[in-house]
């Protein structure tokens, strides 16, 4: 899995997002002087390679209406907590949930889930939801309420000259 000075183009051209136009990969294409299916084909190249995770919208929640957005972390039995997990980021609430490992004895939690709502109250409706998914395998849990956007950005990397 390596990247060549055009794969680099190519990402440094798209990190920001997509051009908001009727064609963006000939737009990218356009902009580094190259043909659009070299950029689709490098694109996918990459995506396969695991260079670029994933092209997808990232949305501003607060913007959307969802005025409370909270990361629940939960204490899952480590046997269960990749197939639960796969469920609860199944849910229509959750925009991401993921594994971690716990940081004992200060931080048990081993599972992740970002949740979303119009107020605190839905959010709790839907914490209370995944806690009764989670059932017995649930050790503990809790809640972090974002306050503000910090990033809504990955890794950055800079055009070669």
């Amino acid at each position: 899995m390596t990247i060549d000075s055009t794969d680099r183009r190519i990402i440094a051209a798209t990190q920001a997002g997509l051009p908001l136009v009727a064609e963006p990969y000939a737009e990218v294409a356009r902009w580094l002087d190259l043909d659009e299916a070299e950029v689709t084909r490098r694109m996918a190249r990459m995506t396969a390679d695991g260079i670029i995770r994933r092209i997808a919208l990232a949305p501003n929640h607060y913007a959307l209406g969802m005025m409370a957005n909270g990361m629940s972390v939960w204490d899952v039995d480590d046997a269960r907590a990749e197939a639960l997990g796969a469920q609860v980021g199944a849910l229509p609430h959750v925009s991401h949930c993921y594994l971690r490992p716990r940081a004992l004895p200060d931080w048990p939690y081993n599972l992740f889930a970002m949740l979303h709502g119009p107020d605190r109250a839905s959010v709790e409706a839907h914490r209370a939801d995944i806690a009764a998914l989670l059932g017995e395998a649930c050790r503990g849990h809790d809640i972090l309420y974002s306050t503000r956007i910090l990033k809504k950005t990955g890794l950055r990397l800079k055009p070669e000259v």
